[in-house]
């Protein structure tokens, strides 16, 4: 997600990470980019400072207050150089500072070690909601005493839920993230994998079954916060 009011730049940015095998969103305001970041999650958000009607870094603010967006990876690109500017980006939960102007090699070159970083970080990574704890590093899915056993596609699709708590996604969404892109699946297949999850849940602890919610118009989403 490219989010810079100066066309050229935002131009520039999308062509170089288009060569490099990204797929990019843009906006120019920071109304724009949060309705674009809380629809589709990018991966990655590239944000400059001074953009109109309110600063990059009042987004950076409020994404880092929401549960789907807390830990969401986002680097400053900005003409602000001074020291005070970058202790404050970074202070704020910004994980890189690059400031302008840069290098597009310099930037990628950045975002690949911030993912290689995240890669490295999930592979120790333990996700709990109560009793149910999902182990990305060994694959294995425990509810207290209980080994949970599920499919690949439903670990993954698990694992996605419990790292975006109080998130709706749309099936579309959902297949974006858990199937290849170049695999043709129905919207529906998400139904069928949802109901074995929760039949594996409910099997253990029946008011486990109830975390994922359905959505009517949308799709799905995860909620933890009215399990006992």
């Amino acid at each position: 997600m490219v989010v810079d009011d100066e066309p050229a730049i935002r131009e520039m940015l999308i062509t170089s990470l288009g060569v490099a095998g990204f797929e990019c969103l843009e906006a120019a305001d920071i109304q724009d980019a949060y309705w674009l970041i809380t629809d589709q999650l990018p991966d990655l958000v590239l944000l400059d400072w001074m953009l109109p009607g309110a600063s990059g870094i009042e987004l950076l603010k409020r994404l880092r207050k929401e549960e789907a967006t807390r830990f969401l990876p986002v680097i400053m690109l900005t003409a602000k150089t001074d020291e005070e500017s970058i202790i404050q980006g970074l202070d704020m939960g910004a994980h890189d500072y690059i400031t302008k102007p840069f290098s597009p090699k310099e930037l990628l070159a950045r975002i690949r070690a911030l993912f290689r970083s995240a890669e490295g970080g999930s592979q120790r990574e333990k996700l709990r909601v109560g009793d149910l704890v999902l182990e990305v590093d060994s694959h294995r899915i425990t509810m207290g005493p209980s080994v949970l056993s599920v499919g690949p596609k439903e670990f993954k699709l698990l694992q996605f839920f419990m790292e975006h708590p109080e998130h709706a996604f749309s099936r579309a969404q959902l297949l974006e993230r858990i199937w290849e892109a170049n695999v043709s699946v129905q919207e529906r297949t998400i139904d069928v994998h949802v109901r074995r999850l929760r039949k594996v849940l409910e099997d253990v602890n029946p008011s486990y079954s109830d975390l994922i919610q359905t959505v009517y118009g949308t799709g799905y989403r995860f909620s933890p916060r009215d399990l006992g």
